[in-house]
């Protein structure tokens, strides 16, 4: 029997059924009319981010990754619980502007911009976070053509990177952002084209729980942006720090200590240099504001035994949860946390491997598992499904489509 990833804190059952925002998920399956189904619950979503608001220093402003599930009712959520979003795309860009935000709030990162790209985040007000000087340039052109004054930041491609992060962004030859040695120059044509020069975006790495590591990247992202702006020579109106911080999925996985890294950068607040005494400060978080409010659900449609072994086999699969199924088998499968949530408080009775209904082995949503007995009818769950699943899998993989989702 393998081990199962640790369920997030804030999941009960009633009468045996797993309760999602309240109440129970068969509930919220007749209320959608089918599987599968994303419920990503508001009030998780809400504790997190006061969470956080208690446990960083007040200057620090937070922010949402719109990569992390674009889901239009969970943006206008976020809309009145954080202080600004990132997106990575025109097409992002037209999501958070259909939800109703400002695109003040806004900044726009992510490398190959095209020029329809750039033209439409500069006619809307949004901040650039320019990834190479062709693109401040192809950008800082457009606004001559608009006349309109262009909102340019600068992503830096740092010299560190954090350690631990499941996904490195920064540090050594990378496609984002600008080398720091370089930055200093393109800082000074960015000021001196007139366009508004809104500072430093700052992003090494990803999905990290090492408190320790994540608080030594935010010191170095510090040290760096007063490097850069002393030697450019420009004040700096405002730094993103990146994100980092990651949600527990695997066995042996621990949450990060987010008390230790609020007060780690709230030490270095206290000195810092006089460079960065007026900067404004933000952090971007995506998969640990939302990663673990979502759950996934999907019917059993058949249960079988093959050469002694269960097979729970469901209407869900690899197609809504790519991660969950191990990403194509491009990584060594470990199994997320995930139940019956039928029989949510139920003891395990066996080992079973709940697969979807793809025709590929990889198809695969917890492999060898301690579970109660399920028959077809009962309904699976699979948690920290709130980030990186339904926009981040290929739906449409042999024609299946897209899973319902609801904010509940």
């Amino acid at each position: 029997m393998k081990p199962l990833g640790p369920i997030p804190a804030g999941f009960e059952a009633a009468r045996g059924v797993l309760v999602v925002g309240g109440r129970p998920v068969t509930d919220w399956v007749e209320q959608a009319g089918d599987t599968p189904l994303f419920l990503y619950s508001a009030n998780l979503v809400r504790r997190r981010v006061a969470d956080i608001r208690v446990a960083m220093p007040e200057r620090l402003a937070l922010h949402y990754a719109v990569k992390a599930n674009p889901f239009p009712p969970l943006l206008s959520l976020m809309d009145g619980l954080v202080d600004g979003f990132d997106i990575a795309s025109g097409g992002e860009l037209a999501i958070v502007r259909a939800a109703g935000i400002d695109p003040a709030q806004v900044s726009f990162a992510g490398p190959g911009k095209r020029d329809r790209e750039l033209d439409a985040a500069i006619r809307a007000g949004v901040t650039l976070n320019l990834e190479s000087e062709a693109e401040a340039r192809r950008a800082i052109g457009i606004a001559e053509t608009l006349g309109v004054t262009p909102r340019l930041a600068i992503r830096v491609n740092p010299d560190f990177d954090l350690k631990g992060s499941g996904m490195k962004m920064g540090g050594g030859a990378k496609p984002f952002g600008i080398d720091a040695a370089r930055v200093p120059e393109l800082v000074r044509e960015v000021v001196s084209s007139g366009a508004e020069w809104r500072g430093f975006h700052i992003f090494a790495g990803s999905q990290a729980l090492d408190a320790s590591a994540i608080a030594e990247t935010q010191g170095q992202a510090l040290d760096l942006a007063a490097r850069l702006a002393e030697e450019s020579g420009a004040a700096l109106p405002h730094c993103n720090l990146g994100g980092g911080l990651g949600i527990p999925y695997f066995p042996g996985d621990t949450p990060v200590d987010l008390a230790l890294v609020g007060e780690r950068l709230a030490e270095r607040f206290e000195r810092l240099p006089d460079v960065l005494h007026e900067t404004a400060f933000c952090i971007e978080l995506g998969r640990y504001l939302v990663g673990e409010s979502g759950v996934y659900i999907a019917r059993v449609i058949d249960r079988k035994e093959s050469h002694g072994e269960v097979f729970l086999v469901t209407d869900g699969g690899l197609h809504h949860q790519l991660a969950a199924s191990g990403n194509f088998g491009t990584v060594v499968r470990r199994n997320y946390p995930s139940a019956i949530a039928t029989r949510f408080d139920a003891p395990v009775e066996e080992e079973a491997s709940i697969v979807g209904c793809l025709c590929t082995p990889l198809d695969k949503l917890a492999d060898k598992g301690g579970f109660p007995r399920a028959e077809v009818g009962d309904l699976v769950a699979v948690f920290c499904a709130g980030a990186y699943g339904a926009s981040a899998s290929p739906a449409q993989f042999l024609g299946q489509g897209a899973a319902l989702e609801m904010l509940v």
